[in-house]
């Protein structure tokens, strides 16, 4: 006991006085061992800082092999970690016992992780993989919550905003500077992009490339060759336009691809074709074409246009650039620029005609009605032409946004077949059911609703589960204006089937119980007729 206690001459006499007060030896060795054992943790850490590099690592390695042998006991274990997370290079010998091991393994700094992961992808993978099905899962609620609003939508949040998100945070710091497990992510982001076509893996692709950004994490952001497109695309979807300055830039880049790089196309590709740039480049499409009304001039005519057109051509086809694996731009159609574009900007016209003719006095023949006809090559492009068919479905978000319900009717019959039933797709239905609520007063009347739900919403609810969703949850926020008689006919014919999710069956549920507290009462409808009843027998001046 003597050899092995703390060997200062004071505690001689100290040590009876804590025995007086009842306090178990264990207890104050315990506690002495702690204080140590701090100590040793803040001097580990500062030897990782001082000297030079070689010693300053040597004594870790010496450290480390000392006590390695002790790294079970949970006591000691801690500093044999602080050891192992302050090395660059934990012996190969010492990181394969620490992976066998599933308690050291959970215990270790991710510092070490990364060593560990490097060299091993399947694990990393196990590591990964939760946090992408995560991600997934909050787009998915954000796009299917029940708040719906045009000013709060799933592009609302600025791209910042969304790199403090859980997921992304998590996935930086676990690849730290390690360029290698970088590109690990990178690759399990393609393969499951290209597994599911699930766009939002691209958007976390940026993300993560932005995220190690604002961490000024050089290492990575130099050698990735996306690093500035993704940096000057990102400030575009900042401000939700590509103004003429940030269009050069964007330019140059797409340009400056030289021969034998053109593998880099691919990943611009999956960046352009994030839903957030997607966003960003058909509203400034919209904008353009608008503005170009206003000048006179053919889309043919306006570079800004057609470079907007090139990346929206380049991030729809992502997919079959990466899955083909032939990095080429996409031939852009002429037509789309000769015949798509001016018909959008003639319905344009047709607004600004309508507008003027409204204000002016009517003369005998009448108001001019609006023009309530689509041009069938419209509808044809809508059907044949990706490209044409998302510039197409933001121009009706913007019409509907402007409250132009004449414009809105008049091209919404066009939606039922689009290509690849875009229209039928999770981003426009949550962003159109948002717009749809500066429509409100609408729902109350008859033709609007026969058309909006019976001419576009059913014609794919049976078939498309996230149609049912989308409209269940329009109807739950604004089933008060719609008229009684079709209201009952909407909660008829959106009853959820055997084989409907559990998803649409609670929104359905949620529903019905709204409608039950909107019906009146059992007592108040027996008193009204009960009311009526002496009525008749008054004496009229025709019975005399």
């Amino acid at each position: 006991q003597t050899e092995n206690g703390v060997l200062l001459p004071s505690l001689q006499y100290a040590l009876p006085f804590l025995d007086l007060h009842g306090t178990p030896r264990l207890e104050f060795h315990q506690s002495v061992f702690d204080e140590l054992r701090e100590k040793l943790l803040e001097r580990v850490s500062a030897i990782a800082l001082e000297g030079k590099v070689e010693e300053r690592y040597k004594k870790l390695e010496d450290l480390l092999e000392k006590s390695f042998s002790l790294v079970k006991m949970p006591s000691i274990q801690p500093v044999v970690m602080c050891v192992m997370k302050h090395l660059p290079k934990v012996p190969e010998k010492k990181l394969k016992l620490v992976m066998a091991d599933k308690d050291l393994y959970k215990a270790c700094a991710v510092e070490v992780k990364r060593q560990i992961w490097q060299d091993n992808q399947a694990l990393f993978g196990d590591e990964v993989s939760p946090l992408l099905k995560q991600y997934i899962l909050e787009k998915e609620n954000i796009l299917f919550s029940n708040d719906i609003s045009f000013l709060q939508n799933f592009f609302s949040p600025s791209p910042k905003t969304r790199r403090q998100g859980e997921v992304v945070q998590k996935l930086t710091q676990m690849i730290g500077k390690n360029v290698k497990l970088y590109d690990m992510v990178l690759q399990f982001l393609r393969t499951l992009f290209l597994r599911t076509r699930n766009v939002h893996y691209c958007t976390l692709r940026a993300e993560l490339l932005m995220s190690l950004h604002d961490l000024e994490i050089s290492e990575i952001c130099t050698v990735d060759p996306c690093h500035k497109f993704t940096w000057c695309l990102d400030a575009c979807i900042r401000e939700k336009f590509v103004d003429n300055k940030r269009a050069r830039e964007l330019q140059g880049f797409l340009d400056g691809v030289k021969k034998g790089q053109e593998q880099v196309l691919g990943d611009l590709s999956m960046i352009l074709c994030d839903p957030f740039a997607i966003n960003t480049l058909a509203l400034s499409t919209i904008r353009h074409l608008q503005d170009l009304v206003g000048q006179d001039t053919l889309p043919r005519e306006s570079p800004d246009l057609l470079l907007l057109l090139r990346m929206l051509s380049l991030g729809q086809g992502a997919w079959d650039m990466i899955d083909s694996q032939v990095f080429k731009e996409p031939k852009m159609e002429a037509e789309l620029i000769t015949r798509f574009l001016p018909l959008l900007m003639s319905f344009v016209v047709d607004d600004h005609t309508f507008t003027v003719d409204q204000k002016l006095p009517s003369e005998e023949k009448g108001p001019i009605p609006y023009p309530s006809t689509i041009p069938e090559a419209f509808t044809k492009f809508l059907q044949e032409n990706r490209i044409a068919c998302e510039i197409g479905l933001y121009y009706i978000l913007h019409i509907t946004k402007q409250r132009n319900k004449n414009a809105f009717l008049r091209l919404l019959p066009a939606l039922v077949e689009t290509f690849s039933d875009l229209a039928f797709s999770d981003i426009f239905l949550h962003l159109l059911t948002g717009n749809l609520t500066l429509l409100g007063e609408e729902f109350a009347l008859e033709e609007f609703c026969t058309s909006l739900f019976d001419g576009f919403f059913l014609t794919a609810c049976s078939r498309k589960e996230n149609v049912h969703r989308h409209v269940l949850r329009l109807l739950l926020h604004l089933h008060h204006k719609v008229a009684p008689t079709k209201l009952e006919s909407l909660q008829k014919a959106l009853e959820p089937t055997k084989q409907s999710g559990e998803a649409v069956k609670e929104l359905y549920n949620q529903l019905a119980e709204k409608l039950e507290l909107r019906k009146p009462s059992p007592a108040e409808v027996t008193e009204t007729p009960s009311m009526e009843l002496p009525l008749p027998t008054v004496p009229t001046p025709a019975s005399r």
